[in-house]
């Protein structure tokens, strides 16, 4: 019986060699073997590793850009940080990570854009988000938790689709639009909280009227 931490060691050690070959090659078994290949490891071995096909290697692939990110913007450069700065430098640690592999990327995306991979897909995309929260210091339990996964995990896949075909001088382009989404996320924020507030805090037509017609002495 196979070891499978040792498969996620050989999963991990590969996935960024595959995505380069994928460039060229496409998510496939020749990725794999020029991956191997490049690595010293057994083809057969390698193969095996990613008998699942396409989107095990793009699921390890995204674990690699998972690592970097972590290791790029540990937690404790951020705790300092307002919130929209810590989410902008964890999405860019990420797009970082992918630079140089925007085909790779292109291809990636359109392989988890087919219906038999997008359940998957959306599954990888709430972890990565979910990651970026908690390395931003998230630490809500209640609906919010949920709320500002999705909504990250969006505004993510919207950036992926920008950074992919971004020609601009210092990705300059996906910047801005990153930077857009992430102040109407901030809006949004605020207003929800406004509406959320306790009854007695929120602002009240019915009140204010009575205070009119009933000033307090």
């Amino acid at each position: 019986m196979e070891d499978p931490t040792t498969l996620d060691a050989l999963r991990a050690q590969l996935a960024p060699a595959i995505a380069d070959a994928a460039a060229f090659d496409g998510w496939t078994m020749q990725a794999i073997e020029h991956a191997a290949d490049m690595a010293g490891i057994d083809p057969d071995l390698a193969a095996f590793a990613f008998r699942d096909g396409q989107m095990a290697m793009i699921e390890a692939w995204i674990g690699h850009v998972d690592a970097r990110m972590v290791e790029t913007v540990p937690a404790a450069t951020l705790s300092n940080l307002p919130i929209r700065e810590r989410i902008r430098r964890l999405v860019m640690a990420r797009l970082d990570a992918a630079t140089g592999r925007e085909e790779a990327l292109t291809r990636a995306l359109a392989i988890m854009a087919m219906p038999r991979n997008v359940a998957t897909a959306a599954k990888l995309g709430w972890r990565s988000a979910d990651r970026m929260w908690r390395l931003a210091g998230d630490t809500a339990t209640d609906y919010n938790h949920y709320t500002k996964r999705a909504i990250l995990a969006g505004i993510y896949a919207a950036t992926l689709q920008v950074f992919a075909r971004d020609t601009s001088e210092d990705k300059a382009e996906t910047r801005a639009f990153l930077d857009r989404r992430i102040e109407g996320i901030m809006r949004f924020e605020k207003a929800k909280g406004q509406f959320l507030r306790k009854p007695e805090e929120r602002f009240s037509v019915t009140r204010l009227l009575g205070r009119m017609r009933y000033p307090a002495h």
